[in-house]
């Protein structure tokens, strides 16, 4: 409790910003503002909810089967996949998605933005055996701004005399009423890799709907999507820059079954995720001295 005690008096806010300790044992920050709600577990800087005050339901997905536990992936939310994305190029006993999103982050500034919307940054801490898998000097950064729209940035300096390749992503899953009564807009006529039809490469055609397992990784776009949802009656808009890939997946019933996390039996319906990401031909050079950023904006509206 202390080190909640510390946290709350270095960066809480007064009605906006609060830590607190899970029974896990794991710190989450606990964000409420005019505009929205949300919430954030250090390790991993893992943002498990947002909720916007015009929303009646939230707009990131956190399932009902979730748990916190120290050196684990949280089930839902917005994980950060970094220094790579899917599985290591050349270790194959490394994390899938690389470590930041199980490790501890530390938090490094609060604030209150001019609109009125709660700031927040973390900074990833290296370990030895962080380091054992990602030998290179540099500091990633997430920051997150929570109102009724909600922005991530997340950022890598490289503090090295030697550039370095990274796969990242901030792996979305976005709340819906049913995964087979919406649409993804904005990606018709991109490339990309079906990962479910055995990485084969194909061309997007009109907008995205869902009757079965579904995991693909579009490249070569920046392009803004909408996730069109029949059932809740809005639309999620996700806006990105600093990202050239876009993953869209959804497990369906066999792959969520086997999962144990998704909300059984038919959690996974109520998600889908739209990933901004830098992956496949689009991972980033980052060069010696330099950084990269990749940021994120969503917001909802109702249809």
């Amino acid at each position: 409790m202390i080190a909640v005690q510390q946290l709350n008096m270095q960066f809480g806010i007064k009605g906006q910003l609060e830590f607190r300790e899970d029974i896990s044992g794991l710190i989450v920050a606990e964000i409420s503002n005019q505009q929205a709600s949300a919430s954030l577990c250090l390790q991993g800087a893992h943002l498990m909810t947002w909720k916007p005050r015009s929303q009646a339901m939230p707009v990131i997905w956190l399932s009902r089967d979730a748990k916190l536990a120290a050196g684990k992936s949280i089930r839902g939310g917005a994980p950060v996949c970094w220094p790579w994305f899917g599985p290591h190029a050349s270790e194959p006993a490394f994390p899938g998605h690389g470590y930041a999103r199980t490790v501890p982050w530390e938090v490094v500034e609060s604030g209150t933005e001019p609109g009125g919307e709660t700031r927040l940054t973390l900074r990833l801490t290296d370990s030895e055996k962080t380091r054992a898998q990602w030998p290179h000097d540099c500091t990633l950064d997430l920051t997150v701004i929570v109102g009724e729209t909600l922005r991530m940035l997340l950022s890598t300096k490289n503090t090295g005399a030697s550039d370095f390749v990274i796969g990242e992503a901030l792996h979305t899953y976005f709340q819906i009423g049913d995964i087979g009564a919406v649409r993804v807009i904005g990606l018709a006529g991109c490339d990309y890799w079906d990962k479910v039809g055995g990485s084969t490469l194909r061309k997007q055609d009109g907008a995205i709907s869902f009757s079965g397992e579904t995991d693909r990784v579009y490249i070569n776009t920046a392009a803004k999507c909408v996730i069109e949802d029949e059932r809740l009656k809005r639309r999620i808009h996700v806006a990105k820059s600093g990202s050239l890939s876009t993953v869209v997946w959804t497990p369906w019933t066999e792959k969520a079954s086997k999962m144990g996390d998704m909300g059984q039996p038919d959690g996974w319906r109520e998600m889908v995720c739209v990933e901004s990401v830098n992956a496949m031909e689009n991972v980033v050079k980052v060069a010696a001295g330099a950084k990269h950023t990749m940021t994120v904006e969503y917001r909802a509206e109702l249809i």
